[in-house]
């Protein structure tokens, strides 16, 4: 009878080495019931009452994003919203009218209709501009997936990865005017390419379409945006496990095969926002357009930027309304081949 503990009486506290059984028992039910007691409290207690955290009390969600908010609504929400007011205004020789008008509109697409089933003066210009914008993104894609293959699968080093990537960025360290129009006296009549096929027997005139044609405009552009396909696409490959590439070997595929079935899925992300920077930048240049183009090939950019020069406000915010509708359209195609949000 003297090894069985007695109950205790209230108030008095039994020693630790002479606590019951059934009182550990007791306790450790009652710990995680206590728990979520207090988490239930805590969730059900005012925000100014809770406790604060180690470093103070943090701001919510949409209070950290605000600051990020107002930059991009003051410099991008709203002057899109007033180049859609502007294209539905009037206008004069000499003046903005401030009137609800679908002027500028009808302007643009003015004979589309009459002139069915042939092509009007605008949709030529867009016609030419997508045959420009994917041309241009095809070379850069192949282009850009080339360097970045090379890149993450065949330079082992980590620094030098991060060595030749910067490399890609040294173009940039110069105008975009001067990296296009160094080209001029490379591809010019007299230029050293010409010089070089005529002293070389391979032609027996100089090639007139080097320079201010759709070849040259096309180079310009796949010169002056290729780094721009090229780091989204790296930067989805070295995420890539290496591991599955030496598996698809060991399972019998060719290099080939897990090239295609492999690395290429894999890397749809990069593909895609390359190609959406791609294509955005290069369906709105009209200075390259202008400057390699010798001023003889339309664009959509180069609509807006006669419409400017002519202080023709809203049909220049209408042009650029349509682009905006357009280039809009093609990066919704794009993104339905991926969910780039759901990828990243």
């Amino acid at each position: 009878m003297s090894d069985i503990a007695r109950p205790t009486d209230a108030g008095h506290i039994p020693a630790a080495g002479h606590i019951p059984a059934a009182g550990l028992a007791s306790a450790a039910g009652a710990a995680p019931a206590a728990t979520a007691l207090a988490a239930t409290d805590a969730a059900t207690m005012p925000r100014a009452a809770r406790p604060r955290g180690r470093h103070g009390w943090a701001p919510p969600a949409w209070l950290q994003a605000m600051p990020m908010g107002l930059v991009f609504a003051l410099f991008f929400v709203l002057p899109l919203a007033l180049v859609v007011v502007v294209s539905f205004w009037d206008y004069n020789d000499y003046e903005i009218l401030p009137s609800f008008t679908l002027r500028s509109y009808t302007e643009t697409f003015e004979g589309c209709y009459d002139q069915l089933p042939g092509l009007c003066t605008i949709f030529k210009t867009y016609v030419t501009t997508a045959e420009l914008c994917f041309a241009v993104w095809a070379i850069t894609l192949v282009i850009g997936f080339t360097i970045s293959y090379f890149l993450a699968f065949h330079v082992r080093s980590l620094t030098m990865q991060i060595v030749l990537a910067l490399l890609c960025t040294i173009p940039f360290w110069t105008s975009n005017v001067i990296r296009m129009i160094s080209w001029i006296p490379l591809l010019g009549r007299n230029g050293l390419v010409n010089q070089a096929l005529t002293q070389a027997g391979v032609v027996d005139a100089p090639l007139e379409w080097l320079l201010y044609s759709r070849f040259s405009v096309i180079l310009a552009f796949v010169h002056l945006f290729t780094f721009f396909m090229v780091i989204p696409i790296f930067n989805s490959m070295v995420r890539i496990d290496k591991r599955l590439i030496e598996a698809a070997y060991d399972a019998g595929a060719t290099g080939w095969q897990t090239l295609w079935n492999v690395v290429v899925p894999l890397c749809k992300p990069g593909i895609v926002i390359g190609s959406i920077f791609v294509v955005t930048i290069v369906m709105g240049d009209f200075v390259t357009v202008g400057v390699m183009g010798g001023q003889q090939i339309a664009s959509a950019g180069k609509i807006i930027e006669t419409r400017l020069n002519a202080l023709q406000f809203p049909p220049a915010a209408a042009n650029a309304v349509i682009l905006l509708a357009a280039t809009l359209l093609i990066i919704t195609a794009l993104t339905k081949v991926v969910d780039i949000r759901k990828e990243l």
